[in-house]
């Protein structure tokens, strides 16, 4: 078991009920933290294959690494929903330590529709802002935090299906940027990863994948393991990473190799 450098802290993961997010909340409990364990509905873990609830999801990162979590329902495009998630996570677990924000993703980011446009941006970009907001103000008052959004290769590579998504990430990554600057005064990080293609459940089922890109070592030229992503987000919400803000980091195996 790694070393628990975040013992007894507080961390808010949204999107935690499978794939990258469950990643990340399991990451950080094996180091100590409590975990709210965000989803938007409780059979949200099994739509892809698995069998467990949010509930249960919640409950098993408990019993395995031995701390607290609670569970939280919420549409996070309504700030009412995010302020009572922020005051549940603070009310059962503790003030807000640690902040990842995972929730999104590309759901009808191809679709031409005003409603699947406005789904895309409203649950990628305007659910950072809000939910950010939201754990900022009381970091301010503390004088400490981390904030960690979870944004996408596709904001810095333009491309011909899913130009929505590319463009609420892209706003992500710049509102992170900004976050980060408002935030120096009060010893706040604020940063960023930007994964590419990584195995997930949902990402496994919904497309074809090419087997040898399935290969974990021996390459780069490959699809990213979930853990590979959550060591990243070890490094920012850890001690390595206290002096560390306004960043922006690929995750992809130099799949992009320009600047940022």
């Amino acid at each position: 078991m790694p070393d628990r450098v975040l013992e007894g802290q507080t961390a808010l993961v949204t999107g935690a009920g499978r794939g990258l997010g469950r990643a990340f909340a399991e990451r950080l409990a094996s180091l100590g933290c409590n975990i709210a364990v965000h989803g938007m509905r409780e059979h949200g873990p099994s739509e892809y294959g698995g069998r467990e609830t949010l509930s249960d999801v919640a409950r098993s990162i408990a019993e395995v690494h031995g701390v607290r979590t609670v569970k939280v329902l919420a549409d996070l495009t309504r700030s009412a929903d995010v302020e009572r998630v922020v005051a549940t996570a603070s009310r059962d677990l503790g003030a807000i330590d640690i902040l990842v924000h995972n929730a999104g993703g590309d759901i009808a980011a191809a679709g031409g529709k005003e409603e699947d446009v406005r789904a895309v941006i409203d649950r990628n970009l305007l659910s950072t802002i809000f939910v950010c907001q939201q754990v900022a103000r009381a970091m301010m008052q503390r004088r400490r935090g981390r904030i960690i959004t979870i944004t996408s290769v596709a904001a810095f590579r333009g491309r011909t299906n899913g130009s929505i998504y590319a463009t609420a990430k892209a706003a992500a990554v710049h509102f992170t940027r900004c976050l980060a600057d408002q935030m120096r005064p009060f010893n706040v990080t604020v940063n960023s990863i930007a994964p590419g293609d990584t195995r997930t459940e949902r990402f496994l089922a919904t497309r074809p994948v090419d087997p040898a890109r399935l290969a974990e070592d021996g390459t780069l030229d490959r699809i990213a393991t979930v853990d590979e992503v959550a060591r990243v987000v070890e490094f920012f919400a850890g001690p390595l990473g206290a002096f560390v803000s306004g960043q922006v980091v690929r995750i992809d195996g130099a799949g992009q190799g320009w600047p940022a």
